[in-house]
């Protein structure tokens, strides 16, 4: 347990900061799913749309450092690619 009073103040921090970050990965990662959910319905347009709102929701979830900017990156990049190979 912190015994010093700096220490003790950190550890405040990390929780508070785990509960933002826990909130933050969830919606990353709804938002994966809903891009999947309609490529797996095979509904382009809405694929399209859901892509369209996850990708900045992965961009400020990467800058705010609690996922890599390259992971954001590449998830971005590889829901965009099957989103453009579905068929219309």
């Amino acid at each position: 347990m912190a015994n010093t009073k700096s220490a003790k103040k950190a550890a405040r921090q990390a929780v508070r900061r785990t509960e933002v970050n826990k909130a933050r990965i969830s919606r990353a990662r709804s938002a994966t799913r809903r891009v999947e959910e309609a490529i797996a319905a095979g509904n382009k347009t809405a694929a399209a749309e859901a892509l369209k709102s996850a990708t900045p929701i992965l961009a400020r979830t990467a800058q705010k450092g609690v996922m890599h900017k390259k992971t954001a990156s590449r998830k971005v990049s590889r829901l965009s690619a099957r989103v453009k190979a579905m068929a219309n």
